[in-house]
């Protein structure tokens, strides 16, 4: 455990009564099952951060570009909000990309009851509410019917829609023609985040407009929409300002949502 973290366990442990709002979020894989038995009780939400380490994302982003994206809104969400933090899942349905060697996904079904067994165990310990740092697209109907079923049982289950944050960006902003994957808006946010991850020189548009189509192909005669790169966007178009712009706006986001479900009452 580093200096900051054991600081923080420390305080947490020696003034128990410290308001809501002062409490610092808590790391559980740094706790004792005894001092989490204690934390378990001061906290309402638990946060999940969700992002693939092995899911390719054209020549020029990393396979582990979510986890690193995922990791970064994590820090930043959990200075700002008082919630007990899981393990980031590094794995999830991406069912799109496995024609790219290195890219891995789990069933459908198989994720959605990975998100319901861990909301499920932690509520075992009081927990009735959950917030998944979701940064995929294929993630958003498993998450959903995790929702439901978690919803018979009195858990509630939120969850980061970034399609939605895309729809609140500043107009303008984004200037390719269409896309959605290492193009434009997520090289933007890597050149942002962690731009010793990117390769600019290694950016090319690959963007097939071809309507009614899911997933990305290698093959020309595919049904899914044509990406010899893995790439479906314009990704050349990328700047750091234009990530500032959009990762701001997801952490703000997320933020809101977090503090909204915090305050929710639950029967």
């Amino acid at each position: 455990m580093n200096k900051l973290k054991l600081s923080i366990l420390i305080l947490f442990i020696l003034n128990p009564l410290v308001s809501y709002a002062e409490k610092p979020s808590m790391i559980l894989e740094d706790l004792t099952w005894m001092d989490a038995e204690k934390a378990l009780k001061e906290y309402e939400v638990v946060l999940i951060a969700l992002g693939a380490r092995t899911k390719e994302h054209g020549p020029h982003l990393l396979l582990k570009n979510d986890y690193v994206m995922a990791e970064y809104l994590k820090e930043r969400v959990i200075e700002e909000v008082s919630v007990i933090v899981l393990p980031t899942l590094q794995y999830g349905y991406y069912p799109a990309f496995l024609e790219y060697p290195g890219s891995i996904s789990i069933q459908a079904e198989t994720f959605k009851n990975i998100i319901v067994d861990i909301c499920r165990s932690m509520n075992g310990y009081g927990i009735k509410k959950f917030y998944v740092l979701n940064t995929g697209v294929s993630t958003l109907r498993p998450l959903a019917q995790a929702k439901e079923e978690l919803d018979k049982n009195g858990i509630f289950l939120e969850y980061l829609n970034i399609l939605e944050v895309d729809e609140n960006l500043p107009p303008g902003l984004m200037k390719q023609d269409g896309g959605t994957h290492a193009d434009e808006g997520e090289t933007s946010m890597m050149l942002y985040i962690a731009p010793e991850t990117v390769d600019m020189s290694k950016a090319v548009k690959d963007y097939d407009s071809r309507p009614n189509r899911r997933g990305l192909t290698r093959a020309p005669e595919g049904e899914e929409h044509y990406s010899p790169t893995g790439i479906w966007g314009n990704p050349t178009l990328a700047t750091r300002e234009k990530g500032r712009i959009i990762v701001e706006n997801t952490v703000s986001a997320i933020v809101k949502q977090v503090k909204e479900l915090i305050a929710l009452k639950l029967k």
